[in-house]
């Protein structure tokens, strides 16, 4: 009979911080960390003296392949002051900076430490395109590499399954595209704050200047249906369907519970945590889902007692269009063959009953891979404590919030869940 988890004590993040995300090739990974690690800093309220962290967890990928450089958790613990102190890498593709944040829960939940670091950073951009895919597509499995499929290929298999499955189509991806980009520019931490609507104006404006003939699209759907400007990557998945390479990183303070009013009056506390895997494509029963996320939800609402429908406010792992439709549904926040019709009714908007990705997601926030995780956690942070400016979530007595972060095909996924709570 399987118990019911729970953490030794309780865990509370007090500061959090985040790069800008783009590529940037004149810069390079300890910089871009160093920047989300003084932001973190800064953001602590009453403030922290950085000798007071016990560990650091560091989430990356593959800067071993990006740009030729492993063991970065020593290099990390150098870059911040923190020798000789334990600094410790964590794995997962996708999902490796929340890796990090879920090592330091525990790290921290079992009295071992009081303070942890937890974050991650990727650099994607020194490498051309066909590298970085070259790169990425390790996180297939070996069945999935050696039949050529690379993530877009992936992906595109699994929103074939779910229009075969539930009678979408792709103007319903279209749906997620235009609230993503409808967010970004709220975001000044974005790679690509601009709605489609500025996407077109800027087109145009090009041709203008180079004295092209001026493109004419009646409005945001006709410009996505223009194969043109956004061409098939890997059926049904378009340019526009895709997270872009991106350079970044980001961090988030933990500390033990009873110790978090020491340095704010607004901690948000871990109440939620899960972890779950997953097979390749050539074992899944469902394509039209992942059983990965399935898994760490469940985990993550047990711990918490919580269900979905208390989840007020939510990052997941957009890493593709159809991707944010099928983990609304395996989250359980909308029932099968349901999410891509909660997109289309405005449901997943910032103003809805059940905001989506308010950072503008990895599609166009951005998706430096080690980064991502503790990335959507600032995201949560920032909402929960009414500090995300433009982009805040108008909802009175925002108490809950999530991040769903996805690694590789779906082979690892992480689910947390925060809580302000006074």
């Amino acid at each position: 009979m399987q118990r019911k988890r729970k953490l030794g004590r309780g865990v509370a993040i007090v500061g959090a911080g985040m790069s800008k995300f783009g590529m940037f090739r004149d810069r390079d990974t300890k910089d871009l960390f160093l920047e989300a690690f003084n932001e973190a800093m800064a953001s602590v309220d009453k403030g922290m003296d950085p000798n007071d962290i016990d560990a650091i967890y560091f989430g990356n990928f593959s800067n071993d392949f990006f740009v030729h450089q492993a063991h970065w958790g020593p290099i990390i613990s150098d870059l911040i002051g923190n020798v000789p102190k334990a600094s410790t890498r964590t794995e997962g593709a996708c999902a490796s900076g929340a890796l990090a944040l879920r090592e330091g829960v525990f790290a921290i939940a079992s009295g071992f430490y009081d303070i942890v670091l937890a974050g991650g950073a990727e650099q994607l951009s020194k490498l051309p395109t066909e590298k970085v895919t070259e790169g990425l597509a390790l996180a297939t499995s070996p069945y999935e590499g050696k039949a050529g499929f690379t993530f877009p290929g992936v992906f595109g298999a699994t929103a074939s399954a779910y229009f075969k499955k539930y009678g979408a189509n792709r103007e319903h991806l279209m749906n997620v595209t235009i609230k993503s980009h409808n967010n970004a520019p709220l975001n000044p931490k974005a790679q690509f704050p601009q709605s489609i609507s500025d996407v077109m104006k800027d087109k145009v404006q090009r041709a203008i200047d180079k004295g092209k003939p001026v493109p004419v699209w009646k409005d945001e759907r006709e410009f996505l249906r223009d194969p043109l400007v956004n061409p098939v990557v890997a059926w049904p998945m378009h340019l526009f369907d895709c997270s872009p390479i991106s350079d970044g990183g980001s961090c988030v303070i933990m500390v033990a519970e009873e110790l978090a009013r020491n340095f704010t009056d607004a901690p948000l506390h871990v109440i939620g945590l899960g972890q779950g895997s997953g097979s390749g494509l050539h074992a899944k029963e469902d394509l039209a889902s992942f059983e990965a996320t399935k898994y760490a939800a469940r985990e993550a609402y047990e711990l918490s007692g919580l269900r979905p429908d208390d989840v007020q406010v939510c990052e997941v792992h957009d890493c593709f269009s159809i991707a944010e439709i099928v983990h609304l549904e395996d989250l359980g926040f909308f029932a099968p063959g349901q999410g891509y019709k909660a997109v289309e009714e405005g449901l997943t908007q910032r103003d809805g009953p059940k905001p989506i990705n308010t950072s503008g997601g990895l599609k166009c926030k951005g998706h430096p891979i080690g980064a991502t995780g503790t990335a959507q956690i600032y995201e949560i942070w920032k909402q929960l404590r009414g500090e995300a400016g433009e982009r805040q979530v108008p909802i009175d007595s925002l108490r809950i919030g999530a991040a769903h972060n996805l690694g590789g095909t779906g082979g690892t996924c992480t689910f947390t869940i925060l809580e302000r709570r006074g």
